[in-house]
C-alpha cells in the first residue's frame, strides 16, 4: 500500500487484498482492491477542482464549491395521485435546504421539455439564505402536465453545469414516476453517451409505473445512484440525504489507473462495493499497458474494486508484477496527472498446492456478491417472461448467497417475493400476491452489497 498525500487534497489509501500464489500454468489474478479517501467530506474545506485560471483542475479556490441540479418530473402521470407532485415539491424543497452556501444550482421541471425554473435565466443560482427561500418560492412552478423524455432533461442540466467551467464538482438528482415515452430509447442513449464524464446523476423512481433498466442506464453512465421510493411521502428523506451525500464530496474525476506488464492484459475492472458496477467497458488508454477507469466524486467514503488480471503464465518459483493500481486526479490542460495513491498486485507461480488452492477471503466474497445480483436480475426477468422454473432456480440462489455472505438487506427483500424454505440450499417458492413496489425494490436494490466481516 501506498499513500502520497499532497497539500489540499484528501488522504487516499489503497490496500490490495489478493492471494498471490498460482498453480503451474495457471494466468488469471483476481484481486480486491480497497480505497478509502479520507479527510475530504469532513476536512471543512472546499471541494477540489476550482482554480482562478478556468476550468476544472486541482487547485483551490473562492468561488462555488459544487454544482447542483435538480430535475423534477412534472409530467401530466405526477397529478395522479396528487400526492406525487406535491411530494416531489416538499423533496425539492428539503434538498434545496441541504445546499452548502456558495454551491452553484437551478432547479429543472421536466416534462416532453426541460424548463428551468430557479434562476430560470439559463444559468446556476449560488446558495445564500435568500436564494434558497427565492428557489423554494419558485416550486409553486412544479405542475403536473406534458409528457416524458429524459434526454432533454440530462441536456438542460449539462447547458446550465456549461455557464459554470469553474467547477469540478457537478451532480444532479434525477426523479421520475414513469416510462421515457416521448422520445425513442436510441434518443436517450445518444444523450447519455453525450453528457457522460460531465456529471454525476443519483436516479429516483416514485411509485412502480416506472422502468428500472432506464434509470440503472442514467445512473450507471453516471457514476450515480439509483433507487425507487415506492410512497411520495419518503421523498423528503432521500432527496435530503442525496443532497447531504453530494455535499460531502470534495475531490473530482478521480480515475483508478491499472497498468499492467508487457503481454498481460486487463480482464475486467469492476466496482464491488458498496454497489456492483462493471468498468470494464469504460476504460480510456492511459500510456504504454495502463488504462484509466471513472470514478467519479469522493468525500469521506471507502469504496471496493475487483480487478482480474491475466497474465502470461511462467514456470514454478518465477514472480512478477501482475499491475500496478494508482488513483489519479487529472490536472488542468491535459498536464501529468496527480497519483493519490497506489498499490501492487503480485504472481508468484509454486507447486505448493495448498498455496495455490487458497482463495483470498475478500475475492471470493465479492465474487459471490456479483453472482448475487445476477441472480436477483436474471430470476425477476426470467418471472416477468412466465418462466417459473428458472426464476425459482435463480432467486434460490440468491437466497442461498446472501445468507452465506451475511448480505441480511437484500435477504429481508428476498423474503418479500419468494417463501424461503431452506435458505442454505437456496430452496424457495414463489410467495402468490407478490406487490409489484416488492418486486421492483429488489430488482433495484439487487447491486447493493455487503463488506467482507472482519
Amino acid at each position: 500500500m501506498a499513500t502520497l498525500a499532497k497539500p489540499n487534497l484528501p488522504r487516499f489509501d489503497v490496500e490490495i487484498f489478493q492471494n498471490e500464489y498460482l498453480a503451474d500454468g495457471a494466468r488469471e489474478v483476481n484481486a480486491i482492491v480497497t480505497v478509502t479517501s479520507t479527510g475530504g467530506g469532513t476536512s471543512g474545506g472546499r471541494p477540489l477542482g476550482i482554480t482562478d485560471a478556468g476550468p476544472a483542475g486541482t487547485g483551490t479556490g473562492a468561488e462555488a464549491a459544487a454544482a447542483v441540479v435538480i430535475l423534477v418530473d412534472c409530467s401530466g402521470s405526477m397529478d395522479y395521485p396528487k400526492t406525487k407532485i406535491n411530494g416531489a415539491r416538499e423533496a425539492t424543497a428539503a434538498a434545496i435546504d441541504a445546499l452548502r452556501d456558495g454551491t452553484a444550482f437551478a432547479v429543472v421541471a421536466g416534462t416532453h421539455e426541460a424548463r428551468d425554473i430557479y434562476p430560470g435565466d439559463g444559468t446556476l443560482a449560488t446558495a445564500s439564505a435568500t436564494t434558497r427561500e427565492r428557489a423554494k418560492e419558485s416550486l409553486r412552478r412544479l405542475t403536473a402536465a406534458g409528457g416524458t423524455a429524459m434526454g432533454t432533461w440530462l441536456t438542460k442540466a449539462d447547458k446550465l453545469f456549461l455557464t459554470r467551467r469553474d467547477i469540478a464538482i457537478r451532480h444532479t438528482i434525477l426523479l421520475t414516476d414513469g416510462n421515457n415515452e416521448h422520445e425513442s430509447a436510441e434518443d436517450l442513449a445518444r444523450t447519455v453517451e453525450r453528457v457522460t464524464g460531465h456529471f454525476t446523476a443519483d436516479c429516483r423512481g416514485v411509485g412502480t409505473d416506472w422502468r428500472v433498466d432506464e434509470l440503472r442506464t442514467i445512473s450507471s453512465a453516471l457514476l450515480g445512484t439509483v433507487d425507487i421510493v415506492a410512497e411520495p411521502s419518503g421523498l423528503a428523506e432521500d432527496f435530503r440525504s442525496m443532497m447531504t451525500g453530494a455535499m460531502g464530496k470534495q475531490v473530482a474525476d478521480v480515475a483508478l489507473r491499472v497498468w499492467t506488464p508487457a503481454n498481460a492484459t486487463v480482464k475486467f475492472v469492476k466496482q464491488v462495493a458498496p454497489a456492483v458496477e462493471d468498468l470494464t467497458a469504460r476504460r480510456t488508454e492511459a500510456g504504454p499497458r495502463a488504462g484509466d477507469y471513472p470514478t467519479g466524486s469522493w468525500g469521506d467514503e471507502s469504496r471496493d474494486y475487483h480487478v482480474c488480471v491475466q497474465v502470461p503464465a511462467a514456470a514454478i518459483g518465477s514472480e512478477m508484477l501482475a499491475a500496478r493500481i494508482s488513483l489519479v486526479l487529472p490536472q488542468v490542460g491535459g498536464g501529468t496527472p496527480e497519483v493519490l495513491s497506489q498499490g501492487l498486485v503480485k504472481a508468484v507461480w509454486t507447486d505448493d498446492l495448498a498455496s495455490s488452492t487458497r482463495i483470498s477471503p475478500q475475492v471470493a466474497h465479492y465474487t459471490g456478491q456479483a453472482e448475487l445480483a445476477s441472480s436477483i436480475q436474471e430470476g425477476l426477468e426470467a418471472h416477468r417472461a412466465g418462466d417459473v422454473d428458472t426464476a425459482t432456480a435463480k432467486l434460490g440462489a440468491a437466497v442461498r448467497i446472501a445468507h452465506a455472505t451475511g448480505n441480511e438487506g437484500t435477504y429481508k427483500l428476498l423474503q418479500k417475493v419468494v417463501d424461503v424454505v431452506d435458505p442454505k440450499e437456496g430452496t424457495v417458492r414463489f410467495r402468490k400476491n407478490v406487490s409489484e413496489a416488492d418486486s421492483m425494490t429488489l430488482e433495484t436494490r439487487s447491486t447493493k452489497t455487503v463488506r467482507v466481516k472482519k
